[in-house]
């Protein structure tokens, strides 16, 4: 059964066809890899996923519910969390109060509750601190709690924003451009954290323009083009088609 499944999504912003009718599938505990050149849907078709955008056409269907219509905040109530191309952690407070933020769709501490229940209150704080410690252990992250999130290096807060949209406990994991502005060694670490994360049991979809990077990750990629779905397949099909070469290196001429 598949946990997420789109059908003939579509969206166009005025003349521009950005997503084309995609109908994919994501399998529960797979990774799924989508590539594609700069301004082939990538970042769009996620935004739909999520609630950012409404598409004009189509379905999206997770765990047997139709969310195409669904705000954001309910999408990740309803299980699918997600990070962004540009990097969003709040770097003047800690770690751990990064982590607490995304926190906030599992813990229902209402006000009347703090004043007159304050044990029922903190013993959810107290679980969900425990929580946002299992996060930062499986990123190797645990050392550097108190720390402000701006001192960490780059990739360490690019893990530390993995971890709060983890904090969510979601099912399906969307990440967008998880690579940008990393080294190769702070890849590697990403690759091994994304692993992690698969045998913790989560779903994972990634959206990546780094060839190297997604093709040591992914089990499944799917390749976008113009807006639509071009190809799919392992990595070693994707690798190895032409079609995809072409849209990468561009077509060689006759001599």
């Amino acid at each position: 059964m598949f946990l997420l499944e789109t059908r003939q999504l579509m969206k166009h912003f005025g003349g521009i066809m950005a997503v084309n009718e995609i109908s994919l599938s994501i399998e529960k505990g797979e990774i799924l890899g989508m590539i594609g050149p700069n301004g082939s849907g990538k970042s769009t078709f996620v935004n739909l996923l999520t609630g950012i955008y409404t598409p004009d056409k189509g379905q999206t269907i997770f765990k047997n519910q139709d969310i195409t219509t669904l705000p954001v905040h309910r999408i990740t109530e309803i299980g699918i969390a997600r990070t962004f191309q540009n990097l969003r952690v709040f770097q003047n407070i800690s770690v751990m109060t990064n982590i607490l933020i995304g926190r906030h769709a599992q813990i229902h501490n209402s006000l009347w509750e703090v004043y007159l229940r304050p044990l029922s209150a903190w013993k959810r704080e107290k679980a969900a601190r425990e929580k946002a410690l299992e996060f930062l252990e499986l990123a190797h992250l645990t050392d550097r709690r108190d720390e402000l999130a701006k001192n960490l290096p780059y990739g360490e807060q690019r893990l530390l924003e993995i971890c709060r949209a983890l904090a969510s406990e979601p099912e399906l994991l969307l990440l967008d451009e998880p690579c940008a502005g990393m080294n190769p060694v702070e890849m590697d670490t990403l690759a091994e954290f994304i692993q992690r994360i698969k045998a913790s049991g989560t779903t994972i979809f990634i959206i990546e323009h780094n060839m190297r990077f997604i093709m040591a990750v992914a089990e499944r990629i799917v390749v976008l083009n113009m807006g639509k779905k071009f190809k799919e397949g392992s990595p070693l099909e994707i690798q190895s088609d032409r079609g995809v070469q072409s849209i990468y290196l561009g077509e060689e001429e006759d001599v």
